[in-house]
């Protein structure tokens, strides 16, 4: 993870930034009725090092929207709603231990580590089903989602897309990758 300076975006980065993201939250209100752009904007400017995080689930083709706020925290939730998952995050297999146990062309990242150094996390079952019911997501494509411990302890890890009209939950090896897997992240802010 990142500190200091390095979180910090330049101006016009931050300016860029908080356009599309006021840009997309205006064109997709159905994603967060009742939210105000106002607040989530002032919340922004008050986290440097989360606005960082978005720009990098926005550079890696993320396209990260307001989804939901918890009110016990008081967090606006963002999750990456690109149509497929996000370009720059595929070929990924699940974790480091996947990736540095994988004999045979390894791929260069892994899911968790580039979550981890962008301040996200990777959605669980119960979000990637929540993104769900605001579109059709990963129709094409799918993404690798929080692995139960027992899951992963056995070698395996779990991903999700849409096919068919409905949300499929498969299993894999954690070694695994493919050009079309990649994962979808969520910040709190």
């Amino acid at each position: 993870m990142k500190t200091g300076n390095e979180y910090k975006l330049s101006t016009e980065e931050k300016e860029t930034l908080l356009n599309t993201l006021k840009t997309r939250f205006e064109k997709n209100k159905n994603r967060h009725a009742g939210l105000d752009w106002t607040t989530v904007q002032t919340k922004l400017l008050e986290q440097p090092q989360k606005l960082w995080s978005l720009n990098e689930m926005e550079n890696t083709g993320g396209e990260p929207d307001v989804v939901g706020y918890d009110k016990e925290t008081q967090e606006f939730l963002f999750v990456d709603c690109s149509t497929e998952s996000p370009k720059g995050r595929r070929s990924t297999c699940y974790d480091r231990e996947a990736q540095v146990n994988r004999k045979d062309f390894p791929p260069k990242h892994n899911a968790q580590d580039m979550a981890t150094a962008m301040g996200i996390s990777l959605l669980t079952e119960e979000q990637y089903r929540n993104l769900q019911q605001l579109g059709n997501f990963d129709s094409k494509t799918s993404s690798w989602i929080q692995t139960p411990e027992a899951i992963r302890k056995l070698g395996g890890a779990i991903f999700a897309d849409f096919r068919y009209n409905h949300i499929f939950i498969y299993h894999n090896g954690a070694q695994s990758y493919y050009a079309a897997r990649g994962f979808r992240g969520l910040l709190k802010v």
